[in-house]
This record gives C-alpha cells, structure tokens and sequence, in this order.
C-alpha cells in the first residue's frame, strides 16, 4: 500500500532503485476531503444549525482513515485546522482576523496579503490557492447580509459578524484580481480613557468634549481613511444619556452603541434589477419621524448632508457625524459641495449660513507618520462674518519632530479662547472647570 509522503513500496533488496509513487500533496489532500466533508454533512453545513468546529474534525478525521492515508501528526494536525477554517471560517484570513494586534487586512489578489499593525504596513506570508479560492471567500462573507458582487456589481461594502468592515472589488474594476479590505471591529470598545493612555488626546480636551455630547452640541468628527473617525465616534457616543432614544444611520453597520434605547438603520443597495436601493439620504429623511432624541451618521459623503443639517436647524440638537477632509476648514468646504449633491439650486451663501448655524464643534483626527492617531484639532464654529464661516481652533496637537525611533514628538496646545458655547454648557449643567481653556505648552 502506498503511503502518504512517498514511502518506498517495492520489496527491499532489489538490486535496481524503482522511482518511488508520492501520494498527493497536502493541497490536494486538503481540496479532496473539503469535497468529502462538505459531502458527508451535507445540509446541515447550510441549515440553521450551528456546526461546531469538532464535528467537523471529527468528520474528517474519520473520512481521513478512509482513504487509508497515514499523515506526521504536525501535518495531520494543520490539515485539519485548514479544514475547519475553509468551512466554518473565512479560510486562510481566519489567523488574521483572530490576531488582536492586526487592525486592518488588504488582499492585493490571490497571492499578496498585506496587514496593518500599530498603524503600520507589514506583508504576510499567507496566500489564496487561486482567484477562484478569494472570490469564494469574497462570497461567504456577503451573501448572508443580501448582498453580492459579481460582473453587474463588481464592488461591495459589507460587514463581517462582529462589525468589521469589509469593501471587495472584483475584476474588471481591479486588473490583479479580487481585492479584499477588512478594517476590524475591536470586540471591546475603546473608551476615553483608552485614548488618552494613547496619547490621542489629553485629559483637558476629553473632559471638554465629554461637555459638549452631554450639552446636546452638534458634532462632526472629520479626518481621512483610517484615522479614527469611527472609532472616537464610538467614544463620543458613550456619553449620550440612556434616557435619550438614539437612531444610528450607516452605510455598513459598525458602531457599538453602549446604550439600550437603540434603533440601527443601514443603507440597501439596489437589486440585481438596480432596484430597491434606500439611500443614507432616504434614512435620515425617514429616521426624523422617528421622535429621535439624537441622530447619528456613520458617514456624512453626498446629498444627506443637506438633510443632516436642517436636521440640526430644527430641533434635533446633539447630532453626531464623520466626514472625510484634511482640517476643519476644508471640511466647511466638503459641506458646502455635498449639498450642491442634493440637487438643490441654493446659494452658496445660504448654504453656508446653514452650516454656521447647525454645527458647533468640528474634531479633526490624523494619523501620523509612525502610525500613531491623534486628534489634532478641536475647533468652534462661532458664525459668520460676512459671507466666511468662522472657525475658531480651541486644541491643537503642534508636531515639533521625529526621534530616533521614528516616534512622532509633539506636544497638545489650549489656544487659551474661551469658546462661545460655554454658555451652552452651563445652561445644560454641564460644569467644566475654567483652568481647561488656560493657555499652556503641554498638557
């Protein structure tokens, strides 16, 4: 009989070497028994009856004997292993996304993976067998949540079960094949508190902003692609009192609210007909005759801009976005183009006059060259001034150089301004001690 690794089967003594059969590879083996098991289970891999991780080795493992194949235990150990992450898992990103310390996952094609750990770019030795193998993946993470990606659509946002972001893009839009980008969901939450061991921020500035969500002031979290916008988001949103109700408006549902009284919206596209599809627009027109005591949007990005900012003219005060741009004052001017998107015909003046009027704070996130994130300005807009919307910085973080380690050096700056909605925050009890807004170097 022969055995698996190639093990001689002719009679010994023989004075002529026979070249000697090799049994199949551990791949062949693999893709052999993922048929077999997949075989052997049948329904009850689709049906509403969770598989545990055992019954599918233990299937395996039977099916395994046989073939009447004899493995090293090592070997035999991670088939199995591989086995249970192509069927119950997401196949070879199963580590990846068990690792706590990777924070994002870029699939460049089937044979180039790269990972994002401590905010810097590493490339891992973990490969797909084929573009067939990714896509198959690609498939098992959007087809539960509705949705898909093939010629018609080549490109998805999605989720994975515990928030993770998930964006793929297909050929013909991509020319390497399968893209894959996974931004993961920490299971706990950051809190402030974590921040600030971070050194994303000081206490000072912390305790202002936890005054300003508690005082029901209109918030905007701005920054570029993986800056930390969601995340501080998350944070900000902690301190919202239980007793409000919250509806929470998404293009892809992420945040993790702590609180109770909770109503999630998230954004559908349109069939494979290209119809049904609801808008972020569409929910925040919809989530306002919901008697919501806050509203918050994952991502302000087109004509629900305009629909988040009447929002905050009338009466829906405390909402909380994120918007994507590179400092305060450019994202006044984001605002400005996302509701020309809206279609509407509208001076500029007033549409800036409606922007001076809806928001009061704008935090703007950056992350650094060493990969570290910090909030880098905490600015008040304080109204207009002719046809200028007026943007007074109140924390900035002044970067002063580099070290020898590659560690960004800087230090967090109080402008030393007294920011006009300190009445605001008086008249809703909030009570800040004066000393935050003192000058100082360094905090």
């Amino acid at each position: 009989m022969t055995m698996y690794g190639g093990f001689p089967s002719g009679p010994r003594g023989e004075d002529k070497p026979r070249p000697r059969p090799r049994g199949p590879s551990l791949t062949e083996l693999k893709l052999q028994l993922h048929k077999m098991v997949v075989e052997e289970l049948g329904e009850r891999l689709t049906g509403e009856a969770s598989l545990s991780p055992d019954e599918v080795t233990r299937t395996a493992r039977s099916l395994l004997e046989t073939l009447g194949l004899r493995l090293p235990r090592p070997e035999q150990e991670r088939l199995l292993e591989e086995l249970n992450q192509e069927i119950l898992g997401y196949g070879p990103l199963t580590p990846l996304l068990q690792d706590p310390t990777i924070t994002e996952i870029m699939v460049n094609g089937p044979k180039q993976v790269y990972i994002e750990r401590n905010g810097l770019l590493e490339k891992v030795d973990i490969s797909f067998r084929d573009e067939a193998h990714l896509r198959q993946i690609i498939d098992r993470i959007v087809a539960p949540l509705g949705r898909r990606i093939d010629e018609s659509s080549p490109y998805v946002d999605a989720r994975l079960p515990d928030g993770s972001r998930v964006n793929a893009v297909i050929p013909p839009l991509s020319l390497v094949g399968p893209v894959l980008t996974i931004r993961k969901f920490y299971s706990n939450p950051f809190t402030m508190e974590d921040l600030i061991n971070l050194g994303s921020l000081t206490p000072a500035m912390a305790r202002f902003l936890e005054g300003c969500v508690k005082a029901r002031l209109n918030i905007i979290v701005s920054g570029g692609s993986g800056n930390g916008k969601t995340t501080l988001l998350n944070v900000l949103s902690s301190f919202i009192p239980s007793s409000e109700r919250i509806i929470t408006i998404e293009d892809a549902a992420e945040l993790k609210l702590q609180q109770e009284h909770v109503v999630r919206l998230e954004y559908r596209p349109p069939n494979i007909e290209g119809k049904g599809e609801v808008t972020i627009r569409d929910l925040v027109r919809n989530a306002l005759r919901m008697r919501p005591d806050r509203i918050i949007v994952g991502e302000v990005r087109g004509g629900e801009a305009l629909d988040m900012l009447q929002a905050m003219n009338t009466g829906h005060e405390g909402s909380l976005s994120t918007a994507h741009a590179n400092s305060p004052r450019e994202l006044l001017s984001r605002l400005e183009t996302m509701v020309l998107m809206a279609g509407m015909d509208l001076p500029v003046r007033a549409i800036r006059e409606q922007i001076a009027a809806a928001l009061d704070i704008i935090v703007h996130t950056a992350r650094l060259r060493d990969g570290s994130r910090k909030i880098t300005h905490i600015a008040e807009v304080q109204g207009m001034e002719g046809d200028v919307i007026v943007l007074q910085d109140l924390y900035i973080f002044r970067q002063t150089g580099i070290d020898r380690e590659g560690k960004v050096q800087g230090q967090f700056i109080c402008t030393g301004l007294r920011p006009r909605c300190a009445d605001k925050l008086m008249a809703a009890g909030v009570e800040l001690d004066h000393r935050i807004f003192a000058p100082s170097e360094k905090w």
